[in-house]
């Protein structure tokens, strides 16, 4: 297995890790769930880096790197619904159109048929990363307030901040799944038949 492989699977381990430190109580928890966050999130690039750079893509590797991005951004979003920190409903609508494209990528390709990754998706994917980041740091700071804790008008700016991230993201999540299917509207057309 290349190092840029063992780079995507540890991004796999990772989240599983970073979910189970959000629930552990304390600011060290947290600081370190978003320590490895970041660390998780910058394996995303550098595996794909290593890969091209080194000649070491595989189709093990091209397989393994949107699983593990799904993984990382589906597992922490379904535990800040646990949490409460997100509502369950838009979660669920960026969960459904990550497991349709999937979906549909891998029936296209069981018919020998690629549908390539586009800028939308691309921006779909960073927009996760931030809004991710973005509730790790607002956990972080409320852990870090010193007591009583945050004032009322920090918390709600946090949290209008939160959801401002989110909206962004479930915006571009829609707008990047309608445009994959209008643009592979032919070759899915074909596909089927």
């Amino acid at each position: 297995m290349t190092l840029p492989t063992k780079l995507t699977c540890l991004r796999i381990v990772l989240t599983f890790v970073i979910m189970g430190l959000l629930f552990v109580p304390g600011r060290e928890a947290k600081a370190a769930a978003l320590g490895l966050f970041l660390f998780a999130a910058a394996t995303d690039w550098l595996d794909g880096e290593l890969a091209r750079r080194w000649g070491q893509t595989s189709p093990l590797g091209a397989l393994l790197d949107p699983v593990a991005d799904k993984v990382l951004v589906l597992g922490l979003f379904l535990a800040f619904v646990q949490l409460r920190l997100l509502p369950a409903w838009m979660v669920l609508i960026i969960a459904l159109r990550e497991f349709l494209i999937t979906g549909v990528r891998l029936f296209a390709a069981s018919r020998q048929v690629i549908l390539s990754a586009a800028k939308e998706g691309k921006h779909k994917t960073v927009s996760q990363m931030v809004t991710i980041f973005v509730v790790l740091a607002v956990m972080l700071a409320k852990e870090w307030a010193p007591p009583p804790g945050l004032s009322p008008e920090m918390a709600r700016l946090l949290d209008w901040t939160v959801r401002g991230c989110l909206w962004v993201t479930l915006v571009l999540t829609v707008a990047s799944g309608a445009t994959f299917f209008w643009r592979h509207r032919t070759v899915l057309r074909d596909a089927i038949r």
